[in-house]
This record gives C-alpha cells, structure tokens and sequence, in this order.
C-alpha cells in the first residue's frame, strides 16, 4: 500500500472514531475533551498529518481533499453534538432549579424577648394603663441626683450600702454608674416644676442600675423600676392601692400584700412590701421560709428633703415611691432558681421564658 493510501486509511478510520465518539459523549466537558483528542494541536489528527511531508508532489493534493474533508465533517459533528448537549444541560439545570410549590414551607426559627426585657415591657404597661407616663434617665449619674437630692448626704451610711462603681472624669466632677433609678425621679420632678408644676406628676422609670455584688440572687448590673406619683392630696391609702393593683395583675391572681414599717433615706414615712407566697399560695413553702409572706419592694411617701431639693413645697404636695426588682419579679413568676441563668445567653432558657 502506498504512502498517501495508508494516510487516506488513518484519515477514514479517525472520521469514523470521531463520529462514534460525538454521538455517545455525555456532556459539555467530555465533548470537549473529544474535540482536544482529535482536533487539538497534540490531537490524533495533527499526528497523522505528520506523515504528509513524505508524500510526492502528485500524491499531496489528493490526500489534503480527504483532510479538508475530514476537518469540515467533523466540525459539523461536534456543532451538532454541542448544541445537542447544551440543550440536555439546560433541561438538567431546569429540573435540579424546580419548586414544588406543593411542598410545605420551611418553618424559619423566630426570635424571642430575653426575659428581663419581656418583664420591663410588663411592668411598664401595667403601669402605663394606671395613667403612669415611662421616663428614662441617664445610667452614668452626679452626687447630686443619685444621693444628695434623694436625702442622703456624703456622710449617710446608705452610700456605703450601695457599693457604687464611681468614674474617673478629666473634668474632676465625681460621676457614677446610678444605684438605682430613684434618679430619674428628681430629673423628671425638676422638669415638671419648669413646664407648669401645677398638675400631678405619675411616672414609671425602667432601667439598668449597677452595685458591687455578685452571687446567685445578685448581679453587678441588673434591672430596676423606678414607680412615683405627686400630687396636693396623695396619701399612703394610694400607694397601697397602686401596689395591690399592680401585683395582682402581674402575677395574674389576687394576692394579699402588707406594708411593715422599714427605714429608707428618700421616704418618710417607709414601708417593706410582703405579697403572698405565689409559689404556695400563702401555706408555706421553702421559699417563704414557711411565712407564707415574700418581700417584694421598699415603698414609702415622698420625704420633704427629696421634695424641697427639687423645689417643691411640702406644705402643698406630697407624694409616693417604691422601686421594685426586675430580676427578682420575673424569678418569682417563672420559678427561675437562680439569677445568673438571665446572663448566660443559654437559648433553650431564653426561647422557653421569653418565647
């Protein structure tokens, strides 16, 4: 067999090759590299063309016919196969995107309240359905706010008591994180006096207060709720009024509370507030240490020094106060054993109190 017939060969076999191959490729990628292995510049083709350097001038032309030939079929063949192959990748892409719009929904996980701020939300609407208006204050204080104008002078035990975290200031004023929220008590009295100072005042002050103390029924920051009222005719029988109010409707039952004199700075005169054990429905429990009584807040009237510091006159106005613990409620109305599972951000805790 001459020269320029075994190319011709090699020629008509690697046509038939290459056609088979088109016509079982898979997908894009395996067509491409058919195409690279037969067409490519390391292709079977360039190889055989190799060949055509030996071939006398009268055989050159006829083998070139079959070459170009061959280039323009199987151009052809892999076009034809591409565009097959687009059209089953499309229809692959299609279904792998398909909804099933009768498929239910995924149900996405919601958030919840932490469960000290679900409590303020609480107390404060109660408050505010009483006719109480929320003031806030605020938390870094002055001497003057946080103990002078609540009746406790620098050299009053009760600034001990407080344990309170004091600040550097360039300015060399001595300022403070607030102990309480009673602050907001003598801001929101000055500011009433500077509008008209003829109308009661009813306010409810939520927020964070801070003290030295940590252990398992106290935190160095934690929740306070500042409750007050001014008024010319505002006596012990409204505070005790607002009280029973208030805790019934928190604790979603009646519960008997009682007022035993006590001692603070900034009332006079004072009251411990006892409710009704919730958690044995007064019989005696371990939490109650078998009294059948729990101590919830300290209350009190107004003390004329708190009301002189703000420029009121006793003479004419008086008024009540109690500051109650947020943590200490909610501990209560949901069984929590211990205060520091409020500031451990355990979600299971979280979504089962706040959900």
């Amino acid at each position: 067999m001459s020269e320029s017939a075994s190319l011709i060969a090699s020629l008509d076999e690697l046509r038939q090759q290459a056609l088979a191959a088109c016509a079982e490729a898979k997908d894009l990628r395996m067509l491409e590299s058919l195409r690279t292995s037969f067409l490519g510049k390391k292709g079977r083709l360039t190889s055989i063309l190799k060949g055509v350097g030996r071939l006398s001038a009268e055989e050159r032309p006829l083998v070139g016919k079959h070459v170009n030939e061959l280039k323009t079929v199987l151009a052809q063949a892999f076009s034809e196969a591409e565009s097959r192959l687009q059209v089953v990748a499309e229809a692959a892409r299609i279904a792998a995107e398909r909804l099933d719009v009768s498929l239910p929904g995924r149900k996405l996980a919601s958030g919840a309240q932490h469960p000290l701020q679900k409590g303020l939300n609480e107390i404060s609407d109660i408050f505010s359905r009483m006719g109480f208006t929320i003031a806030e204050g605020p938390e870094i204080e002055d001497e003057f706010h946080n103990f002078d104008a609540l009746n406790i002078p620098p050299e009053h035990p009760a600034r001990a008591m407080h344990d309170t975290f004091f600040l550097r200031s360039e300015d060399e004023q001595t300022s403070l994180l607030r102990t309480h929220t009673s602050p907001v008590q003598i801001r929101a009295m000055m500011k009433h006096l500077e509008c008209n100072g003829e109308s009661p005042l009813a306010v409810v002050a939520p927020g964070r207060v801070y003290r030295c103390d940590h252990d398992v029924t106290h935190s160095p920051m934690f929740h306070q709720v500042e409750v007050f009222k001014v008024g010319e005719d505002v006596s012990m029988a409204h505070l005790k009024g607002v009280l029973q109010y208030f805790l019934s409707t928190y604790f979603n039952r009646d519960l008997p509370i009682r007022l035993r004199p006590s001692y603070f700075p900034f009332t006079e005169p004072s009251a411990e507030v006892d409710m009704g054990c919730v958690l044995c429905d007064g019989k005696g429990c371990r939490v109650c240490k078998g009294s059948g009584w729990l101590e919830v807040l300290g209350s009190g009237m107004i003390h004329p020094n708190v009301l002189k510091a703000v420029g009121m006159d006793p003479a004419r106005w008086s008024g009540f106060a109690f500051g109650l613990g947020v943590e200490r409620l909610v501990m209560l109305k949901y069984g929590i054993p211990d205060l520091r599972l409020f500031f451990e951000n355990d979600v299971r805790f979280l979504r089962r109190i706040g959900g």
